[in-house]
């Protein structure tokens, strides 16, 4: 079986099970049907009726627990951000090429892509022998070949990193390459309130202006059914794009006939695919799309990309630029079972 073939169906098992975005949004919708009755209950007996109510009680009760879970769980989450923080600054550091890593820790990381290939070679997993302790081997082979002098930091480290996060991706067309090349980190911060924001920061580049490009989400205030925060909306920054530059629309070229030997050309702006509409993401409350479907589709793929950067890009940033996250699929823990 090839690796092509493998990868497709590690996409199509992982696109037939339900995400956890499409389940957060689909219970803010579904909210709006609890306590609505179908008849069956004003039908039963009264001695069943009242035993139902205790019930009733019961699942309250545990409702509370919930939601005081998910308070916990999100302050654990903040808690060890600030514990993670030290090794997202170093990491930045090394990849912007401000720093280098102490000879020991080279030695220890060497050591654990050394090991790892021990335990596949041992396991007999030939799908992914190529795992290295060159990270990106062909990326730094370009690299090299590309440049003659010093090479400074890790050349398009975020750019190779997404590239290989198949809900990233999709997302990617040629010309936002070019752009994303420039992108020198990715972090994360959570709001006061049930919410997180994406921060990219960028260095000098010819598209845009902006150094920084934040892309925030907003939980509902109350939790939704079963205590998890509810998906409300999200909010991106406007990019400055420098003249002809904007990756997110194009043109289209129209010529009128307005008469005898006369010509009028029209161009009109249409959007374009591109990563950068991350940062324009539509209102729940569009009213301007027609599809209601399509509406929700863009809602949850928007949510997902940026609950996949938050939980699964940053946190293994080198996982993905190396390629064993891809290679053992967007849900590794497949593999394992």
């Amino acid at each position: 079986m090839t690796q092509e073939t493998n990868h497709q169906q590690n996409n199509q098992l992982n696109r037939s099970q339900p995400s956890p975005q499409l389940v957060s949004l689909l219970q803010g919708k579904l909210s709006t049907l609890v306590g609505k009755s179908s008849g069956y209950i004003e039908n039963l007996p009264e001695d069943v009726k009242r035993r139902i109510c205790g019930l009733n009680f019961y699942q309250s009760e545990h409702a509370k627990l919930e939601a005081k879970f998910q308070e916990e769980i999100l302050a654990l989450e903040k808690k060890y951000l600030k514990l993670y923080q030290p090794y997202y600054e170093k990491r930045a550091k090394v990849v912007r090429g401000e720093c280098e890593p102490a000879e020991e820790e080279i030695t220890a990381g060497a050591s654990l892509f050394e090991k790892e290939k021990e335990k596949q070679a041992q396991e007999g997993d030939e799908k992914n022998k190529d795992i290295q302790g060159d990270p990106a081997a062909e990326k730094s082979k370009e690299v090299q070949e590309g440049d003659e002098g010093p090479c400074k930091g890790i050349p398009e480290f975020w750019l190779t990193a997404m590239k290989n996060l198949f809900t990233i991706s999709d997302n990617i067309t040629e010309r936002d390459e070019e752009a994303l090349k420039h992108l020198i980190d990715i972090r994360i911060s959570y709001l006061e309130n049930p919410g997180f924001q994406l921060e990219f920061e960028f260095e000098e580049n010819k598209f845009f202006s902006n150094t920084l490009l934040v892309k925030t989400y907003y939980y509902q205030d109350e939790p939704g059914y079963g205590g998890d925060y509810v998906y409300d909306h999200a909010e991106g920054t406007k990019i400055d794009w420098k003249e002809g530059r904007d990756l997110t629309i194009t043109f289209t070229i129209s010529i009128l006939f307005i008469g005898t030997n006369k010509t009028r050309v029209v161009k009109t702006t249409v959007p374009a695919a591109s990563f950068f509409q991350f940062f324009n993401p539509p209102p729940p409350d569009c009213e301007e799309e027609d599809d209601d479907d399509d509406l929700d589709q863009r809602l949850e793929t928007d949510y997902q990309i940026g609950e996949d950067i938050k939980e699964k890009l940053i946190p293994r940033a080198i996982d993905w630029y190396t390629g064993r996250r891809k290679e053992w699929g967007e849900r590794p823990e497949c593999k394992q079972q």
